[in-house]
């Protein structure tokens, strides 16, 4: 396990936004992990996407690492974000945009608008 979270350890401080995810960010294996991928890549956000479906030790390695029980994942300059509910929250509260912001992380701000433009009540 300690060369798992050590890989872990790495790829969050080698990448400044990467999402453990059931999947791939162009073929989602599980609804929430295509939400999270979908609003990264429609913000034009580069990211690394980690398959956790291809090994076993890493899907509960990344749960013990975080705390977190559920995947997917996203961590942002190796600070772990939340999952599914929260970074949709934040999408469409704008608290992602100052967080990309805040990290020097590019997006597309005309896009984050539009999201928050198209799921108003």
């Amino acid at each position: 396990m300690n060369e798992i979270i050590n890989n872990i350890k790495n790829e969050i401080t080698t990448n400044d936004v990467v999402l453990f995810m059931k999947g791939t960010s162009g073929m989602p294996q599980c609804g929430f992990s295509s939400r999270v991928a979908g609003v990264l890549n429609y913000l034009e956000i580069n990211f690394k996407d980690i398959n956790v479906l291809e090994d076993e030790e890493l899907r509960e390695g990344i749960k013990k690492f975080s705390n977190w029980p559920t995947i997917p994942q996203l961590y942002i300059k190796g600070e772990f974000i939340g999952g599914c509910d929260i970074i949709t929250e934040m999408a469409m509260s704008g608290e992602l945009d100052e967080l990309l912001k805040e990290n020097s992380i590019n997006f597309n701000i005309e896009a984050a608008v539009k999201i928050r433009d198209a799921n108003k009540d």
